[in-house]
């Protein structure tokens, strides 16, 4: 069912499109795997052993899965390098930039808020940011022309894509970390909307940074504190930051794309972020995908939406707004599946990062996983590898 918006998605070139295609594959390989499900079989036929032979042909650098029901990790593995060159094998600590999962995260703190009656999702953004007011329209596609839109975006479509905010703003860049997220956000009210809100589902960052902001003005802290106190602590997510430790760093999986003859893999860089990671002055907090994390904080993330928005005795978000957030929300003429900060479709709901990273959650069996790469693309068939790992969780767990 998504196979013309994946067919148009996989000839753009933009960090928002390849992301978008990320997020619609997601969902597809989990219907696909859902429909492959079989009985569990044996232990040398599984998640490593499907992953394996991509390591050796190069194919896949490494990676770091994670199977978990409701209130439990079925498996945890690691296959292949963190560091090909320097022959480190990768650890299922390992530590990964996961980019546009951050999504969920900061859809579910700005729920938080919802449920404690300080944020209305159907006001207008500009009743929280001020600086959005008179925010006017591009009446063409090469803005030479303006005016004003049919209502000023609200706060459902900041969480939804359906806003009208282009992906980023002029301001960001070479990379998207170099502002303050008040800055960020005022340069995305200082420019005309690219569409009607509403109107359309465009993949934005800048909708969902300005959902972070939102969440400093009314709650009078940091983002990133919020998230701390609010998310990262309760749950246990001890290893979930906008900026990794020194040993974080130790621990951090390299990135890869393919090498000019698609044969095999070169190492990179983060482009989308300023290094070094660990500045804290000149780096700033990315509610639209700045956050590295594991597999076990983006397992014990997944189990809470799963629950209902609680997890070992913490109740984090209500079931409502989980209900909410996980439900197609960009209304009934868009064909695009999306909801508070998720994907959703094929009875699933997730979300993929930019460099190849996904979690998705099936509710009706139970079984959450998650899958972590540092792939700028693949080489050979790479690409396959993810829909390997949910092919062989399936066989094994799905009830």
């Amino acid at each position: 069912m998504f196979n013309s918006s994946i067919i148009a998605l996989l000839t753009t070139t933009t960090l928002a499109g390849r992301i978008a295609y990320l997020a619609l594959l997601a969902l597809l390989v989990c219907s696909l795997a859902a429909e492959a499900q079989q009985p569990s079989t044996p232990a040398n036929d599984g998640i490593p052993a499907a992953l394996q032979p991509f390591v050796e042909r190069h194919a896949l650098a490494g990676a770091v899965t994670l199977v978990a029901s409701a209130d439990r990790v079925l498996s945890l593995d690691a296959v292949g390098f963190a560091d090909i060159a320097g022959g480190q094998a990768m650890r299922t600590d390992a530590l990964f930039w996961v980019a546009s999962q951050s999504k969920p995260i900061t859809a579910t703190a700005l729920m938080m808020l919802v449920d404690e009656g300080t944020v209305n999702v159907d006001d207008p953004v500009e009743k929280y940011l001020p600086e959005f007011k008179g925010q006017m329209l591009a009446a063409a596609a090469a803005q030479t022309s303006l005016r004003q839109p049919g209502h000023p975006i609200a706060v459902r479509e900041v969480l939804s894509h359906t806003s009208g905010l282009p992906f980023a703003s002029p301001l960001e860049q070479p990379t998207l970390d170099l502002h303050p997220l008040r800055d960020a956000v005022r340069s995305y009210a200082a420019v005309p909307l690219v569409f009607e809100p509403g109107s359309k589902y465009q993949y934005s960052n800048a909708g969902m940074n300005t959902v972070g902001r939102i969440i400093e003005v009314v709650s009078g802290m940091p983002y990133e504190e919020f998230l701390q106190k609010r998310l990262f602590d309760p749950l246990g997510m001890k290893d979930t930051t906008f900026w990794p430790s020194e040993e974080q760093l130790r621990r951090l999986a390299k990135s890869y794309k393919p090498n000019a003859a698609k044969t095999g893999l070169e190492e990179i860089t983060i482009s989308q972020l300023k290094y070094p990671l660990t500045d804290r002055t000149r780096r700033f907090p990315m509610p639209a995908g700045g956050l590295f994390s594991t597999a076990q904080d983006m397992g014990r993330f997944c189990q809470t939406i799963l629950n209902g928005g609680a997890f070992e005795g913490t109740r984090c978000v209500s079931e409502a707004a989980v209900k909410r957030m996980t439900s197609k929300q960009t209304g009934a003429a868009l064909k695009d599946g999306y909801g508070f900060g998720w994907g959703v479709g094929g009875g699933c709901f997730g979300h993929a990062g930019a460099y190849s990273t996904d979690m998705s959650v099936d509710p009706k069996r139970g079984l959450i996983t998650v899958f972590l790469v540092q792939h700028a693309g693949y080489p050979l068939d790479g690409d396959k590898s993810h829909g390997a790992f949910k092919q062989a969780a399936y066989k094994r767990f799905a009830k």
